[in-house]
């Protein structure tokens, strides 16, 4: 729903890859904002700014080398888009932390870890070897 793992995945990848990459998250529905998003981007100095959840269908271009998909639905909505198309598609299983529970901090700590993991995905497929070192 674009609400959670693909935008703070987003804001990453715009971090940590060189601004002549053009980055764009969409879900194959629009759901809310959530606010722990917001809450764990902030730690890492990052922010959504004014941005929605948005759909494939919001995006302005609808052209990529690379689609990188973190949810099951989300992946076969890939697929099926680029069928005629010559774009790759790879799918970075990533756990949904709007089902954790507990404390507000258990619940922080879920959506951490999405991040963390989220970065690390970033680095190991995006950056050469040097620039690993340095975000790690």
């Amino acid at each position: 729903m674009n609400a959670v793992r693909s935008p703070m995945a987003e804001q990453l990848a715009r971090r940590m890859l060189p601004a002549t990459i053009f980055v764009a998250s969409a879900g194959v529905r629009a759901g809310e904002r959530d606010p722990f998003v917001d809450a764990v981007l902030a730690e890492d100095g990052l922010t959504l700014g004014e941005r929605h959840p948005r759909t494939l269908d919001d995006l302005e271009d609808d052209y990529f080398d690379l689609i990188v998909t973190l949810a099951p639905e989300a992946h076969h909505a890939a697929l099926e888009l680029t069928r005629s198309l010559a774009v790759e598609v790879e799918y970075w299983p990533t756990q949904d932390p709007t089902g954790a529970s507990g404390t507000r901090e258990q619940i922080m700590a879920a959506y951490r870890d999405v991040r963390e993991r989220l970065k690390l995905r970033i680095s190991r497929r995006f950056l050469p070897p040097e620039a690993k070192n340095a975000a790690d």
